[in-house]
């Protein structure tokens, strides 16, 4: 038998007391842009949120005037043509009676009262054969429009169009 000795090499790991200066920075570097990522995911939720709002509210005026037109009877469809929020309109039927006409300038008056609760808003409806599209714009960055009457002046604007029939 072969008496043989082996001899086991002990290796001691190297003591570390603490991070370095380079492993420091490189996780500070790492924290910051990962919270940079989130800070600009939060203030592109925060765009698309207030964009989904006035879209929102475009869509609930441009049925409220629709609406309006439809209660005006079939008859005075078409005295709605031709409204555009840009301009004045005052007319009080609240107080008494009015003709058809005087309540198309009523509603062109209340319905401007609305879109001007939209940022740089504007509502315009245009007689497009025999029906009337009506267009709600506002100011919105977000490079969305469907007008096809009254488009939107600047690039900021997105638009809502529906069309109604007699």
């Amino acid at each position: 038998m072969n008496n043989s000795t082996v001899t086991v090499l002990k290796h001691s790991p190297k003591q570390q007391s603490g991070m370095g200066m380079i492993e420091s920075l490189i996780a500070l570097v790492v924290i910051s842009v990962g919270l940079l990522g989130i800070a600009a995911l939060q203030i592109t939720s925060m765009q698309q949120t207030a964009s989904s709002h006035w879209h929102s509210q475009a869509v609930w005026y441009s049925y409220e005037i629709s609406d309006r037109i439809s209660a005006n009877g079939a008859a005075n469809f078409n005295l709605y043509d031709g409204i555009d929020t840009d301009n004045d309109y005052s007319m009080d039927c609240q107080g008494g009676p009015c003709t058809a006409a005087q309540m198309v300038t009523a509603d062109a008056q209340d319905w401007g009262e609305m879109i001007d609760t939209l940022p740089g808003g504007r509502g315009v409806i245009t007689a497009t054969g025999t029906n009337l599209q009506i267009s709600v714009m506002w100011e919105d960055n977000s490079a969305e429009s469907n007008c096809t009457n009254g488009e939107p002046a600047t690039a900021s604007q997105s638009c809502y169009t529906v069309t109604i029939t007699p």
